[in-house]
């Protein structure tokens, strides 16, 4: 059986749960100096394996099963592709603005840059909100000044495992990851953008979990 490999600051929630359980997701964000909003995808994930048991209006305890059972290998077979949603994609050329707008009409956190169907860049909210509060015209400044490029994105295949999704948005404190198919011009690697998965998702894969449990 492959053994789940918590991080470190999941480990630390099941130990402040041990300790004060049972505990709402509030007061553990303030124990740890987080936002609720920030653990949300931990305890997705810790609740999904079993190793901790949320009950309404109560809190979240330890589960008192074996945490080396079925539910982890059901966890580890779901794959990137049985949860990714459409990327919402803009190209470099795009303005600032524009994006922002798109950004807002998607009501997504993250806008994916592409040219000719190749991911080449990221831009989150906090891009877009670092350049519209300083004095630069975004009306004339394209997305392609701004966004973080290739190969500074962190990004998901379709085979992967959605626990290894959850991990990198976790790991690397992302909103949501380009879903990519690998593929060659001449010799170089390129990356076509063909879904996404978001915090959301992750969120949604542990609500129907639950449910259909």
């Amino acid at each position: 059986m492959k053994v789940i490999k918590l991080t470190a600051r999941q480990n630390k929630i099941i130990e402040l749960v041990k300790e004060n359980q049972p505990v709402t997701s509030g007061t553990l964000a303030s124990m740890l100096g987080l936002t609720r909003a920030a653990l949300r995808a931990d305890l997705a994930i810790l609740t999904m394996s079993d190793i901790l048991q949320a009950r309404p209006k109560v809190g979240y305890v330890c589960s008192k099963k074996n945490s080396d059972n079925a539910l982890y290998d059901y966890i580890i077979g779901i794959k990137v592709k049985d949860i990714m949603s459409d990327p919402v994609v803009v190209t470099e050329e795009t303005t600032v603005y524009d994006a922002i707008v798109t950004l807002f009409l998607n009501d997504v956190g993250t806008l994916f840059i592409q040219n000719n169907g190749l991911l080449i860049g990221a831009a989150s909210r906090k891009d877009f909100l670092k350049i519209a509060i300083g004095n630069t015209d975004i009306h004339k400044v394209p997305v392609g000044i701004i966004m973080t490029r290739m190969p500074n994105i962190v990004f998901i295949e379709k085979e992967d495992s959605a626990y290894l999704a959850a991990q990198r948005i976790i790991d690397h404190e992302v909103d949501s990851l380009p879903v990519i198919e690998r593929d060659f011009q001449d010799t170089k690697e390129v990356y076509k953008i063909v879904g996404k998965v978001s915090k959301t998702n992750i969120t949604k894969l542990f609500v129907n979990l639950s449910e259909n449990e």
